[in-house]
């Protein structure tokens, strides 16, 4: 009786200890994510003044649009938590959908050699910036999932996991994505 007590007792604490250890894997795999779409944020944080400087000799007049960028770029570099960041992120997304708006309405703008190789290069972070969010979401899902799902939520619950929130569009970016794009021929 004594032997099934210990064995009963020892296979418990393995279920737990491998449970842990999942949750911690999902976590630190929701975070290696984090750190993939941090480098693509990055760069683009670091090309959004040249974007700017460019757009700002064609369009000199659009000055809240400029603000708006330059505010929404100040509060990722502000942002102190994740959380903090990833709004922080939503909001200069959001601008940078009003940039294009504006460059959309300067023809010679468009043909600037300087604003194509721009637009070529933030059009390929951003796609960079995409394939990391459905990387990371993917990876807060399984971690949310995990904290919810028993017997791991009762592990979860005792060592201060919690569910995680996705990285997703704000509404601006939304409405932008919602639209099929325009497609003109000629001028």
């Amino acid at each position: 009786m004594e032997w099934i007590l210990l064995g009963t007792v020892a296979v418990l604490a393995l279920v737990a200890i491998g449970l842990y250890n999942r949750l911690v894997a999902l976590r630190q795999n929701r975070e290696n994510a984090f750190s993939d779409i941090d480098v693509q944020l990055k760069q683009r944080f670091d090309l959004v003044p040249q974007l700017v400087e460019t757009v700002k000799g064609y369009a000199a007049h659009e000055k809240d649009v400029f603000e708006n960028i330059t505010k929404a770029r100040a509060g990722v570099e502000q942002a102190g938590s994740q959380e903090e960041r990833l709004n922080a992120e939503r909001q200069l997304g959001g601008a940078m959908f009003n940039l294009f708006a504006v460059a959309e309405a300067y023809p010679d703008l468009k043909a600037d050699q300087n604003f194509q190789q721009l637009m070529a290069e933030l059009s390929d972070i951003e796609n960079k910036i995409a394939a990391a969010r459905r990387f990371f979401n993917n990876a807060t899902g399984e971690l949310n999932t995990s904290v919810q799902q028993f017997p791991s939520n009762l592990i979860a619950k005792q060592f201060g996991f919690t569910e995680e929130p996705f990285f997703e569009v704000d509404e601006a970016e939304r409405k932008a994505l919602d639209q099929a794009p325009e497609i003109k021929f000629g001028t």
